[in-house]
Parts: structure tokens; C-alpha cells; sequence
């Protein structure tokens, strides 16, 4: 399955080799990262795949110090939202 995950990110060094590595840990692989700062700090969209409940990743990402908020959205099989 795929999905894209949106996070807003405190504006910390670390932050996201951080969400980076929680992500890889729980058995999701990133295929495509944008990101852009804005008044609140990093937004972030990343493309994600893998076999495991993405919910399980939202909580431990939602954990993070330096992660604001997390919001996973289905993607279908051409990464459009299902």
C-alpha cells in the first residue's frame, strides 16, 4: 500500500533524520520527500509504502518531540488519493 504522510515539524536540527529514520524502522521505505518552510515551522509531504497499518506509524511518528502534527492519506496504486 501506499501512502502520503503530511507533517509539520518544529524548525529543529535532527527533526527529520529523525521522522526519516522512525519511518525506515517501522518498516515503511520513502519514495519521495518535498518540503518547505513555513511560519510554523517544516511542512513536509513524504510518499510511503509498505505492508503494516500506517496508524501504528502516525502514533510513534505523533510521539516525536520535534513532530507538530502527522496526517496519513491513502494513495492508489498511480499515487493519486484514493
Amino acid at each position: 500500500m501506499q501512502y502520503r504522510l503530511e507533517l509539520v515539524l518544529k524548525p529543529a536540527e535532527g527533526a527529520l533524520l529523525r521522522v526519516l529514520g522512525m519511518v525506515e524502522r517501522r518498516g515503511f521505505f520513502p519514495h519521495n520527500i518535498d518540503g518547505r518552510r513555513s511560519a510554523d515551522g517544516w511542512r513536509v509531504r513524504m510518499e510511503i509504502s509498505g505492508q503494516r497499518p500506517p496508524e501504528t506509524l502516525r502514533h510513534q511518528l505523533e510521539k516525536v518531540y520535534d513532530c507538530e502534527s502527522v496526517r496519513v492519506v491513502e494513495l492508489d496504486d498511480a499515487g493519486v488519493t484514493a
